[in-house]
């Protein structure tokens, strides 16, 4: 079945003056227009192309590439706006896409970006956006686990950070404090779960793994230290084999914790030894 909105694999079926016919394995057809064509394509060769709605409803190939496939969020800015809706470009040189009146949260104004869902209008089979996004993404509690990875889309700014899509499917939230650079409406980030809230919304970081292992490791090693007199053998110069033994760690993290200690002047560096400043 031919996939509208999305990408599909599909073989030339036949060659036409104005094209080339592609199937699929049920043999559904789908012309892709001359202009797509470089000449030496026969029919049997097969790749990868975008099925969409042409201005008649009819459903044709490109191998250009969208911003944006039917079940994705993504950050569109408004070409036009008429008593139909707002059109937006989505990427593709010959067709805006739609935002109807009653998928717009707010009026939406020619020459703005605003963040949108793209879906397949069943009735109609017209591919669509919603401005709505709430209506796209799921009540249930998500079941995330303590620093899993995620995709994180910034959505909108918020008084404590940013509101944030956390796999396409959940709201998130990421807070202005644990934020190190430019973060814009519309990027996309890989991100790791801090916490899920009890009304289910995600609280997530972009902090990498390494930076919260080296953190954690540092407190394990400032509580050794006052377990052990405020001093200890282990040095930044110590072999490997020492430090795995007693911190089950890496020496890499082990230099970057006692690095990160220092700087903070809670341990002083000796070349035998690791002290409590």
């Amino acid at each position: 079945m031919i996939k509208l909105g999305q990408y599909n694999e599909l073989t030339i079926k036949r060659m036409v003056d104005f094209g080339a016919y592609l199937v699929d394995d049920e043999g559904n057809e789908v012309l892709l227009p001359k202009r797509y064509l470089s000449g030496d394509e026969r029919p049997g060769d097969w790749g990868r192309v975008f099925v969409y709605n042409d201005s008649e409803n009819r459903p044709v190939a490109t191998t250009e590439h969208p911003v944006a496939q039917v079940g994705d969020f993504a950050l569109m800015r408004v070409s036009d706006v008429n008593q139909v809706g707002a059109f937006l470009d989505w990427g593709l040189e010959n067709k805006d896409l739609l935002c109807p009146f009653r998928e717009q949260r707010v009026k939406i104004a020619k020459g703005r970006s605003y963040i949108v869902r793209v879906y397949l209008d069943e009735p109609s089979q017209r591919i669509v956006a919603s401005a709505k996004l709430d209506k796209f993404l799921s009540k249930r509690r998500p079941n995330f686990y303590h620093r899993q990875k995620v995709d994180v889309l910034v959505t909108q700014r918020a008084e404590l950070g940013y509101r944030v899509i956390v796999d396409n499917h959940f709201w998130g939230m990421l807070y202005s404090n644990e934020i190190y650079g430019d973060i814009n409406i519309g990027e996309r980030h890989t991100g790791f779960v801090k916490q899920v809230r009890d009304d289910g919304k995600v609280d997530v970081t972009l902090e990498k793994i390494e930076k919260a292992r080296v953190d954690d490791l540092s407190t394990v090693i400032l509580d050794y230290l006052k377990a052990h007199g405020g001093e200890m053998p282990l040095t930044d110069k110590s072999d490997p084999a020492s430090i795995m033994r007693q911190f089950n760690c890496s020496k890499k993290d082990f230099k970057k914790a006692l690095g990160q200690l220092y700087k903070l002047k809670k341990v002083t560096l000796a070349p035998d030894a690791t002290r409590l400043a």
